[in-house]
Formats: C-alpha cells, structure tokens, sequence
C-alpha cells in the first residue's frame, strides 16, 4: 500500500513538472509568435520568395516585430505573402515603405526586412498591401561567377604558354631578350644613329659659318647691308607709329569732359 502511494506521487510530480514545461513553452513559442499581443497584417507579392518559409521572423530597422503568417501563390509568376507584425509598430511603418527578402546572417534562415519609409506617408493600416523588393537570384550569380572563373583559367593557361616562351627565347619579346645578335643589331642601330645626329648638326653648323662668311663678302656685303637698313627703318617706322597712336590717344582722353 506504502509503494503505491509512493509510485502516485512520484507520478503526480513528474505530470506536474511536465504540464509546467509545457505551459513555458507555450508562453515563449506565443510571445515569439505574438500570439498574447494586438496584431495587425500586411500584404506583399513576389515573383521568387527565395526559400523563404511560413514562420520566418519579420524584421523592421533591425528588429523582429512579426513573423511571416502564410505563403500564397496566385499565379505562376506571383505569390502573397501575409505578414503578422506587432500593433505597436504601425505608427512606423509608412504606405511608402518597402518589403524585401534578405537573409539572417552569411547562412541563416530567410527573413522579411521592412524599410521605415519617408516621414510624410501615412501609417498603414490592417490588410494593406506594400511595395516589395525581389530577392537577388543566386543562381544566376554563381552561373556568371562559373563563367568568370573559366575564362580566367583560360587566360591563365594563355599566358602562362606565353611565359614559357618568352623563356625559350621564342617570339619578338624571346628573341629581344635572349639573343645576343638581336641585342647587337639594335646597338649597331643605335650608334648609326648617333653618327646621323651629329653630322646634320655638324651641317647645320657649317651653314651658319657659311652664311656669316657670305656677310663679309664684297661682293654681297651690300645686299645685306641694304636689307639690315631696310629692317631698321621698319622698326623705327613702327616705333613712330605706336608713338602717334600713343599721343592721340592721350589727347582724345584729355578733351572727354567728366560727367557732373
């Protein structure tokens, strides 16, 4: 009789701690969901939810205040999703504002992240429907990113090819850097040209002697007398003339009588 009143109790303990757990997870699954708190719901349709799942938290300037109610597809390139967001939000949340899908973390679950909007919209109100931003498509992007990878290993082949030739003396840039006749044609070349240099300046040199010789020649001394006076009275012509214009000015600047 002892040991049957004993097994009851310890029954009576282990239903009691286990109907406690119980109402402890039911109270924190219910505030994580909202599910004791004033809700409100909001509207937003996407052509591709990214994997993104009915109770996934909604995240509005980097806080959870919602979680993802229900998933529809109403066509084959759109699909509803419902969003249960605490009451106390909605003053917040504006008409203008934006829904995207984004991820929790580098590997983290799907989640929806609300944009606050300019200060002029106007709240929303229950069973609105919001402007929504579509997920980029990963796909897409490790296709391309794929296709990167390929053509630089075939770049990388290429110019390795290119490398190892240039090594074996093979090509212009080969030959240029490991060819002993090559490296003396081009100095050759060089020194030719050099040589070139200073005999044009040697020629324009002896012209000028030449024609300083042909000055002091009776012969033409006075041809270029006649053309060193012909200069000379240009020059003091246009002196004379800037002088003029010069004193006319003055004087025409002299008779202007000043405004009273």
């Amino acid at each position: 009789m002892q040991q049957k009143t004993q097994q009851k109790i310890k029954v009576g303990i282990f239903a009691t701690v286990m109907l406690g757990l119980l109402l402890v997870g039911i109270f924190l699954i219910g505030r994580n969901k909202s599910l004791f708190q004033r809700t409100f719901v909001l509207y937003g349709t996407f052509k591709n939810v990214g994997g993104l799942q009915v109770g996934n938290n909604v995240r509005f300037v980097g806080i959870d205040v919602g979680t993802v109610e229900s998933i529809d597809i109403l066509s084959d390139t759109t699909a509803r999703v419902a969003l249960r967001i605490k009451e106390k939000v909605k003053p917040f949340i504006k008409k203008g504002s934006v829904a995207g899908i984004s991820t929790d973390g580098l590997m983290g679950d799907k989640l929806i992240t609300i944009s606050s909007g300019t200060e002029n919209d106007t709240p929303v109100k229950d069973k609105d429907v919001i402007k929504t931003v579509d997920p980029m498509n990963y796909d897409r992007v490790l296709d391309r990113l794929s296709g990167v990878a390929e053509n630089a290993e075939v770049i990388t082949e290429q110019l390795a090819g290119i490398a190892t030739q240039i090594n074996q003396g093979k090509g212009s840039i080969g030959r240029l850097l490991y060819s002993d006749s090559l490296a003396t044609s081009l100095e050759g070349t060089v020194t030719e040209a050099k040589k070139t240099v200073k005999s044009i300046r040697r020629g324009s040199d002896g012209f000028s002697e030449n024609m300083e010789a042909l000055k002091h020649n009776f012969l033409l001394r006075g041809y270029f007398n006649k053309k060193e006076k012909a200069a000379k009275k240009e020059a003091k012509e246009q002196k004379k003339a800037a002088e003029r214009k010069k004193k006319a000015d003055k004087d025409s600047s002299s008779l202007k009588v000043p405004k009273e």
